[in-house]
């Protein structure tokens, strides 16, 4: 008689992960970056010049005097420390490790300074009104990215960012004129927005007209109504219709006195608190609320969404029209958020500097937040070190913002993937 095994069958040999392939792009580009820094901003940098940073204001609880530090040796120990993440980086790449965002965000910071010490030899600058401007410079593109991902997050590109940027400043600078109240400026400027919403909702929503196509076509409408609105109506009637009062800065209690936070964080207008806001707001609604789930599900997966239950063209519809708002209200920052007026095509192509905001964030709040604080901190760099009379060319630095979103765009996003279907009309069969 044969026996019978009773022992349990074994189990199946362990699968084992394919190991990922040596990336050497981080590595390479801090080493050259790194390289050029040490060079260019140390070893041939000024010797016997001190660089200035000031880093506090009247207002603060604690005073801290300027600090000087010697250009060319500081730019020198910034370089060796760049070349040292470099080195840290190719020894992640070389274990098939990514070498961290933490890696990145040092090294960018690093070479800021080397390049800032460098620059600003012989002279004095603030930090605290640098951080400061940048945070300001962020807030139309901060909006304008988050308007952009509602969107995409949705399946809808929208290219028309800069339109509802446009039509939003048109619209604040009007109502803010008519009623002397910047409140309810501030309050117009996403109804604007709205408007070039509807129109990008009816023709790619309803009517399934290719998106990009759409974008740009009300991005010349918006320059357009609002230029011939501006030369017929505004610029004869400026005392009237374009003389808004400009939002007043708010000092938080206690913490507008902490030291280079508080002046950078909450010294604000109220435009920059409810950009705040509405990072913390979209954050949670779009990835911890149901809300959120049926909008990336018609994002990803528009006809299986509908299986379920979703109905794909309404939310679209709901989207394109909530994140229009949100562009618009982004605009304000451009007349009663800054310049006090309304101008011909003042947005000067934020918009689209918006849309790489968003792209480099991966379509999320926070990323586009920080992707905005980067471009604006380009632009308010140009213009510091324009007044400051560096030896860096006076057109470079007109070129900075647009060259720093090429770089990052090219360079730093790497391969990521958008929302599958945006882009992509939805016809329920």
């Amino acid at each position: 008689m044969t026996a019978v095994d009773t022992r349990a069958p074994a189990a199946p040999p362990a699968r084992t992960e394919p190991l990922t392939r040596r990336s050497w792009r981080a590595p390479i580009a801090f080493g050259v970056l790194g390289l050029a820094a040490l060079v260019l901003f140390g070893l041939l940098g000024k010797s016997g010049e001190d660089t200035t940073f000031v880093i506090s204001t009247d207002n603060d609880w604690v005073q801290i005097g300027p600090v000087s530090v010697p250009s060319q040796a500081t730019a020198i120990v910034l370089g060796v420390l760049m070349l040292l993440l470099a080195a840290y980086a190719a020894w992640r790449a070389w274990n098939r490790q990514r070498p961290g965002v933490w890696v990145a965000a040092l090294f960018g910071v690093l070479w800021v300074l080397s390049f800032l010490v460098w620059a600003v030899a012989g002279k004095s600058m603030s930090l605290v009104g640098l951080l400061q401007g940048s945070l300001i410079l962020a807030v139309p593109l901060a909006f304008g990215a988050m308007g952009g991902l509602l969107n995409e997050r949705s399946g809808v590109v929208n290219i028309a960012i800069e339109g509802q940027l446009l039509t939003g400043a048109f619209g604040a600078a009007v109502v803010a004129s008519v009623t002397h109240s910047v409140y309810a400026g501030l309050i117009a400027a996403p109804v604007a927005g709205l408007v070039i919403g509807s129109l990008l909702a009816l023709f790619t929503v309803k009517y399934r007209v290719n998106q990009i196509i759409v974008g740009v076509v009300l991005n010349v409408f918006a320059v357009g109504l609002t230029s011939f609105l501006f030369s017929s109506v505004l610029k004869p009637n400026a005392a009237t219709l374009n003389s808004p009062p400009r939002m007043p800065v708010i000092d938080i209690p206690v913490l507008s006195g902490i030291p280079i936070i508080g002046p950078v964080l909450f010294r604000q207008t109220l435009l920059v608190y409810l950009l705040y806001v509405a990072v913390f707001v979209v954050t949670v609604a779009l990835f911890r609320t149901r809300w959120g789930l049926r909008v990336r599900a018609v994002g990803e997966h528009p006809l299986a969404a509908d299986t379920v239950g979703i109905d794909v063209q309404a939310t679209r519809w709901r989207n394109v029209l909530l994140g229009s708002m949100v562009a618009g209200l982004g605009g304000a920052f451009f007349t009663i958020g800054s310049v006090g007026a309304f101008s011909q095509e003042m947005t000067a192509g934020k918009g689209y500097i918006a849309l790489a905001a968003m792209i480099l964030g991966r379509w999320t709040p926070v990323g586009a937040l920080a992707a905005a604080l980067l471009f604006g901190f380009s632009d308010k760099l140009q213009q510091v070190l324009g007044v400051l009379q560096t030896p860096v060319p006076n057109q470079f630095m007109l070129m900075l913002p647009y060259l720093v979103t090429i770089v990052a765009v090219a360079g730093l996003v790497g391969r990521v993937r958008g929302p599958a279907a945006a882009g992509e009309p939805y016809v329920k069969e």
